[in-house]
């Protein structure tokens, strides 16, 4: 699995803290963190969480990612921005619990994690049990496991709901504010990291397009 790590601007002075939980977590499993920043609050690349949810979207359609996290001050606003693109599942997260229920339950791609509430002594370690218990087994597995069934036709229902909803990403991300997508693509390894990982031309072809 390919974890995307991204950070908006109020929160961009924690990411390497936050880096570091999710990668002891990842390397216990094989799995691969790509940080795709802001990595400080001086980045020349400023990202809003709107932002996040366009490039999180981007990584995840395209295939360059498997999964995001990401987050803001409350997580509230990165999770809705998120959650206004196609093929793309945000849950937010404040605890080691949510975590796992989220995963279990809700089976989906993303996370939004609040990185200024409560986010004091110990705020690393908590950012460690979080992924350590959202990837401790395989998603969507069900919790309680006798609530499995209803749980995954409920959330083939969601998917084919979302999918309705939705029109293609390409068409969304030619339609948005040119500027707005050129600054979610603007990060300082943006593009060494996407080009080298995405799987999807068409979206590929899009973004070339929009950075020119």
């Amino acid at each position: 699995m390919r974890i995307a790590l991204i950070n908006e601007n109020s929160q961009a002075a924690k990411n390497a803290v936050i880096y570091n939980s999710l990668k002891k977590v990842a390397d216990e499993h094989g799995f691969e963190v790509v940080n795709y920043g802001m990595y400080s609050a001086d980045d020349k690349a400023q990202l809003t969480y709107v932002q996040n949810g366009i490039l999180a979207a981007t990584l995840l359609n395209s295939g360059a990612a498997d999964y995001v996290i990401t987050g803001c001050g409350t997580g509230e606003g990165a999770m809705l921005a998120l959650n206004s693109f196609p093929g793309v599942i945000c849950g937010h997260v404040e605890t080691p619990l949510d975590a796992y229920t989220f995963a279990q339950i809700n089976d989906g791609n993303a996370i939004s994690i609040p990185f200024a509430l409560g986010f004091g002594w110990g705020g690393d370690l908590n950012l460690q049990y979080i992924f350590e218990k959202l990837f401790c087994e395989k998603s969507g597995q069900g919790y309680p496991r006798e609530r499995a069934v209803p749980e995954q036709r409920n959330k083939k229902i969601l998917d084919g709901v979302r999918e309705i909803a939705f029109k293609p990403l390409t068409d969304i991300l030619k339609s948005l504010d040119r500027e707005l997508v050129k600054g979610a693509f603007a990060g300082e390894k943006f593009q060494e990291y996407f080009f080298r990982d995405a799987k999807d031309e068409a979206i590929k072809a899009t973004v070339k397009e929009i950075i020119g």
